[in-house]
């Protein structure tokens, strides 16, 4: 990307934020990008709703983003919207009996998902709890050595976006950036986040993260097959999640997500909620499960659970 590039694409995401802030709080006035922006930037500033996109213009769009991205990482970029799959309903479950602790699901994530390196941006978060106090999270250790992990007294419990049925985050944005799909999957389009963190506020996981600079994401490290809202790459300024790996989990292959995968303990299930023949639903019904804060009513689906 060119120095004019990266200027014409600083002026836009602060101007266009600053617009929408303005007029989500129903003040000030539209503030455009600067006259000698390239006709991308234009585009982006004036891209209708995620939503309310017609097939070819949301080609276009992915065009447009294809050829940025791969001037920017100098390697072939692929940017999909594959849509929720019809008569799925994602879950996710994680057996805390046999998590170790070695938090290889959160560099997986890292990984796959084009996270920023530096500053550090995790989307999963490993917990180190007493196994006399039980799951008691106000008294669990985030930043505990994993090289010396099992420990004798303590198990593991990772936390990420729970992929709630009834999503606190998505009702706080003020310019529904945010929203929960059929498949039960809550992305964020961050062509309109506008940064405000509500959402970060509203999420009782901590599961959403802000970029306060630009991300740091070498071009070496770049995972080219994205999807444009979830792993494609993010720019300062806006809020971020997990999003179930739905670049993999949407195809029709139907790949598991990272974390499952490098898994080395076999701790990680994925599958439809919606299909009575799944290892998720057999988890649900045949094991002790329960959900984290289940007196607020999010409904989560992302389930823990004992399996000795």
């Amino acid at each position: 990307m060119s120095d004019m590039e990266e200027h014409d694409e600083r002026v836009f995401r602060l101007t266009r934020r600053k617009a929408l802030k303005g007029l989500a709080l129903g003040i000030g006035t539209m503030v455009l990008p600067a006259k000698d922006a390239s006709a991308s930037v234009w585009e982006s500033f004036f891209q209708k709703h995620f939503r309310e996109l017609g097939r070819l213009e949301r080609q276009k769009i992915l065009a447009r983003l294809e050829k940025e991205y791969s001037a920017q990482y100098k390697k072939s970029v692929r940017v999909k919207d594959t849509p929720p799959p019809e008569g799925v309903l994602f879950g996710y479950a994680l057996d805390l009996s046999r998590c170790v602790g070695c938090r290889r699901c959160v560099y997986g994530c890292v990984t796959e998902n084009n996270q920023s390196r530096d500053p550090q941006i995790h989307w999963i978060k490993v917990l180190r709890l007493s196994k006399e106090r039980g799951v008691d999270l106000e008294h669990s250790e985030q930043y505990y050595n994993p090289a010396t992990v099992p420990q004798e007294g303590y198990f593991y419990m990772p936390v990420q976006c729970q992929q709630c049925e009834n999503p606190p985050c998505t009702k706080v944005c003020p310019v529904q950036a945010t929203w929960k799909e059929t498949d039960g999957i809550v992305v964020v389009d961050y062509n309109w986040c506008i940064g405000c963190r509500y959402c970060m506020a509203a999420c009782p996981y901590g599961a959403r993260h802000f970029n306060w600079k630009k991300p740091g994401l070498p071009a070496g490290d770049m995972n080219p097959e994205t999807h444009y809202l979830g792993n494609r790459p993010r720019p300062v300024g806006v809020v971020e999640k997990c999003t179930f790996c739905m670049q993999r989990t949407r195809e029709p292959d139907g790949h598991y997500p990272a974390c499952l995968e490098v898994c080395p303990v076999g701790a990680r299930k994925f599958g439809n909620l919606l299909d009575p023949t799944s290892e998720i639903r057999n988890v649900i019904e045949n094991k002790r499960v329960f959900i984290l804060k289940e007196d607020l009513n999010t409904q989560p689906k992302f389930y823990y659970f004992y399996s000795v």
